[in-house]
């Protein structure tokens, strides 16, 4: 056996290990599509997409264990003499199971963990949001400034696509950015610094990084609502003429539609 033949092998369940980490990334979405239409965290459906999440989470840490024992066995077989090439199986076999033991609880899964925080956070924001309903609405301009604010990646200073939490300061960035900007430092020989004025965070990893699925939707909505609060503006000199309404309206239609007049 050559061990040249090992690397393609590993590269491929790699590749299998994103596409199980988009896959949960899927579920979890469509999760919180269930919350907020059930508007509760208990449904025989839920449960069924979390003991997917948790099969998915056993595979991934399956073969996150398989290749860090077999790269590992493989690193220190290349400096030993070549009969140990004939005990390579049964060194990889034996430090996978150790690897396997010390990382038993499967429900510490950085994903399982983000995937019940991303509930929990959606079931809250519904009772935010049922409760704010019975109440005065607050002033809009106060309300869509806060949005703004609290949705901005503080690295492009534009509004967030994928938002990415802090762990160590739970700061926000666009995902794309920060990442970006840690390979940037690393290829320098840097650190990089948490961007938030103040944050005394000086070595921002990727490993510190993780989706935030529920404020991805907050974004989403504030996107929705922001379209319908333009949508608004553009008929309100139309309001008192039915006709010029219409016709504004036809003209809207004819250009979402990419038609021209």
């Amino acid at each position: 056996m050559s061990l040249s033949s090992i690397q393609p092998t590993l590269s491929t369940l790699k590749t299998c290990q994103v596409d199980i980490g988009t896959g949960m990334d899927i579920v979890s979405d469509v999760a919180l599509d269930l919350v907020e239409a059930q508007g509760t965290d208990d449904s025989p459906s839920l449960r069924k997409l979390e003991q997917m999440m948790l099969e998915c989470a056993t595979l991934d840490r399956e073969i996150n264990c398989f290749v860090e024992s077999v790269e590992q066995m493989t690193a220190r077989v290349r400096h030993e003499p070549p009969h140990a090439m004939f005990t390579l199986l049964d060194s990889v076999k034996d430090r996978f199971s150790e690897l396997m033991a010390a990382d038993a609880d499967i429900q510490r899964h950085s994903k399982v963990v983000a995937f019940r925080d991303s509930i929990r956070k959606s079931v809250s924001q519904g009772n935010q949001m049922a409760a704010a309903n019975v109440e005065e609405e607050l002033d809009e301009d106060i309300a869509v400034t806060q949005s703004q604010t609290n949705f901005t990646c503080p690295l492009t200073q534009v509004e967030m696509v994928n938002p990415v939490r802090n762990k160590k300061c739970q700061h926000y960035y666009d995902q794309e950015a920060a990442l970006a900007m840690i390979k940037t430092k690393h290829n320098n020989k840097k650190k990089f610094r948490c961007p938030v004025v103040g944050c005394g965070n000086m070595d921002v990893k990727q490993s510190d990084l993780e989706l935030d699925l529920v404020m991805k939707r907050m974004i989403q909505n504030h996107k929705r609502q922001s379209g319908k609060r333009a949508r608004k503006m553009a008929d309100f000199p139309f309001r008192n003429d039915p006709w010029a309404y219409k016709i504004a309206e036809m003209m809207r239609n004819k250009h979402e539609k990419g038609i021209s007049m």
